[in-house]
């Protein structure tokens, strides 16, 4: 019943609001210069009962998980070898990566190694691509 009474709320506003314009349409053909004012105050109040339906119906975006944690975790990829694939995505080097993880460039190597390997890949793009194909990456 609630979702009822919403909807004739809205719909109640807005014929309200259709009949202010309504009228001060025609007091613009009677009277030219007086329906300024009210019609900027009009407009206003359309554009805050557009904000307020916008809030309520869309209400707040619900935060989802970064990457595909099904496809991560089905192909045995942990947290380390994600971190850096979005490195990789990001355009870094081996060594920029080690730097920024702070771990060796050979750890890196290894990391990149075993990204290649599960995911099938032959070269650091190909990773990246196949990794967003699977939605790990954005």
């Amino acid at each position: 019943m609630g979702m009822a009474r919403r909807i004739l709320a809205y719909g109640a506003a807005l014929a309200t609001a259709a009949v202010a314009l309504a009228t001060v349409e025609y007091q613009r053909l009677v009277r030219p210069a007086a329906g300024d004012m009210a019609l900027f105050v009009i407009a206003a109040g359309f554009l805050a009962l557009g904000v307020w339906i916008g809030a309520r119906v869309l209400g707040h975006p619900v935060p989802r998980a970064p990457g595909n944690p099904a496809a991560q975790a089905g192909l045995g990829i942990s947290a380390r070898e994600r971190r850096v694939l979005d490195l990789l995505a990001a355009g870094q080097s081996n060594k920029e990566i080690a730097r920024t993880l702070g771990i060796s460039p050979n750890t890196v190597k290894t990391h990149v190694a075993r990204l290649y390997e599960k995911l099938g890949a032959k070269r650091r793009t190909d990773a990246v691509a196949r990794a967003r194909g699977l939605g790990l990456i954005d």
